[in-house]
């Protein structure tokens, strides 16, 4: 037997996947012919309350309001709700969505007072089981690195990440996920995949990283010059991230740790420990230096192609120095 409904949801958090799905339960529960959909950027408390009784007045079932982003609302919009929440339209439901609102907030007091408070959230140090759990429920298997590219490449954001899973899960027809299938079917949803030239940088992969440069510079919908310095920009940063973890390593923090003082997340932060391994200091302060010259090179100081200034550079930071010197 299905719990009676209550008069009002607050729904809040980061996992909009979940809150959609409650919503639907909700929407379910009541039927689409008796569900009013609202904004709190257009519509205020007394909005809501107004929908919530008129809908009462029509009879003929249960009734549903859903009030959208409630997180903008002002405190007049709260007290309006919460003196309707004091007598609520007999057979409405009152949901409240918000991406971020605390239960000891006066909207989520008063929720829970007359109803229930619900929050759908995704521990940052979690996205990666979140996400496993995703393939999961639709019939994939997905490997851990397949899920940690996944997330290095869209971001901590479940929306968008439920909506990779859902495009991935559908071409894979239920065959298992690896590494391959993120970097053909994911890359595309970030605008442009720098991992691939920064890994290969990592790795001392000279000849990945000058294709990772190549394969980028045709990718970007922008002219090489602008496109060169969004790429050194990236570079420096990252170099950069790698020169502090190489610093938090010989402290004797662990990964971790400098992910909690990054505010990285930890797979990607374990990744940079190990590229700081495959450089001494010396060669960190010299890529550095090095970036720093294509910077000035590329804004003027050169006369060959922007281009070729970046492959060349790319060269210099990533093959070994002594490789270079007896060159």
């Amino acid at each position: 037997m299905a719990t009676e409904l209550k008069p009002v949801y607050l729904i809040t958090g980061g996992d909009r996947p979940k809150i959609q799905r409650a919503l639907r339960r909700l929407r379910d529960r009541v039927g689409e012919e008796g569900v009013e959909l609202l904004s709190a950027t257009e519509s205020g408390g007394d909005d809501a309350v107004a929908a919530c009784n008129s809908m009462g007045l029509l009879g003929g079932g249960r009734r549903l309001v859903v009030v959208e982003e409630v997180e903008r609302w002002k405190a007049p919009d709260v007290k309006a709700v919460a003196a309707y929440l004091a007598s609520p339209a007999p057979d409405t439901v009152l949901a409240l969505v918000a991406a971020e609102l605390k239960k000891d907030s006066p909207l989520g007091k008063a929720c829970a007072k007359s109803g229930d408070v619900l929050v759908y959230d995704v521990p940052k140090r979690r996205v990666p089981e979140w996400v496993t759990k995703q393939f999961t429920e639709r019939g994939v298997t997905v490997d851990a690195e397949a899920v940690r590219l996944l997330v290095e490449i869209v971001g901590e954001d479940p929306e968008e990440l439920a909506s990779e899973v859902d495009k991935i899960a559908t071409w894979s027809g239920g065959d298992a996920i690896s590494t391959r299938e993120i970097e053909v079917l994911a890359a595309g949803s970030a605008e442009v995949p720098g991992y691939e030239l920064t890994d290969a940088w990592g790795r001392r992969d000279l000849a990945g990283a000058l294709r990772a440069c190549q394969t980028l510079l045709e990718r970007s919908g922008d002219p090489v010059s602008r496109t060169v310095p969004m790429l050194i920009g990236m570079l420096v940063a990252h170099v950069g991230r790698v020169r502090d973890c190489q610093a938090y390593a010989e402290e004797g923090l662990t990964s971790r740790e400098a992910a909690s003082r990054l505010k990285r997340h930890p797979f990607y932060v374990e990744k940079l420990y190990a590229q700081a391994r495959n450089y001494d200091p010396d060669e960190l302060r010299h890529a550095v230096v090095r970036l720093a010259e294509l910077d000035h090179a590329v804004k003027g100081g050169s006369r060959l192609a922007v281009d070729l200034e970046l492959e060349r550079a790319l060269i210099d930071i990533t093959r070994r120095r002594a490789a270079a010197i007896a060159s």
